[in-house]
């Protein structure tokens, strides 16, 4: 499938001014990338999706210093390929790091959007239904989506509860969203 580089370059624009739907499209256009990219360096599917989902966390954190004269592709592949490095360096050694306050409350000061059509899809659901297309899920994506929308906790609660950085969390629910929605459209 040919990417139509203008629509991409549109999608950069409107992320990099904060468009939860344009992080959404370069998620889902570039997610095989990273995770094929991973999967042949760490040969293992857990790993690979997890780093792609680093990878993407830190992309969209960080997008704001992209430069359109480079490939977006070959930008997250950069990013990727240092996450899977610092991966590798944190088995070696085990640094313990301290934030601030201030650092962490910074981080959390992000506002939620609206519900998305996947976020609609999901709550007109016969609940059974959607309790059984749940549970094929992986089950670190079943437990993002059960906190959210059963639990209703906020991305910041999630964060906390599951010890992982807030954009984790984010890139989580939206990759969770879109296996969802694809198990829900075949039955």
């Amino acid at each position: 499938m040919e990417i139509d580089n203008t629509k991409i370059e549109s999608h950069i624009i409107k992320a990099k001014e904060g468009n939860q739907s344009s992080f959404r499209f370069l998620l889902n256009t570039f997610w095989g990338d990273v995770y094929n990219y991973q999967l042949k360096r760490t040969r293992s599917e857990n790993e690979a999706e997890d780093i792609a989902i680093q990878t993407f966390s830190k992309a969209f954190d960080k997008i704001h210093t992209f430069d359109e004269s480079y490939v977006f592709k070959t930008w997250l592949i950069a990013i990727s390929k240092n996450v899977y490095i610092d991966i590798l360096r944190k088995k070696k050694t085990s640094i313990f790091t301290e934030t601030t306050k201030e650092q962490e409350d910074k981080i959390y000061l992000v506002v939620d959007e609206n519900p998305t059509p996947e976020d609609k899809i999901i709550r007109e659901q016969n609940l059974a239904k959607l309790l059984r297309d749940i549970k094929q899920l992986k089950p670190k994506y079943q437990e993002v989506i059960q906190l959210r929308y059963f639990q209703e906790l906020s991305y910041k609660e999630i964060s906390t509860q599951i010890d992982e950085p807030m954009n984790n969390v984010k890139v989580k629910l939206l990759r969770a969203k879109k296996l969802l929605a694809a198990i829900i459209k075949k039955s």
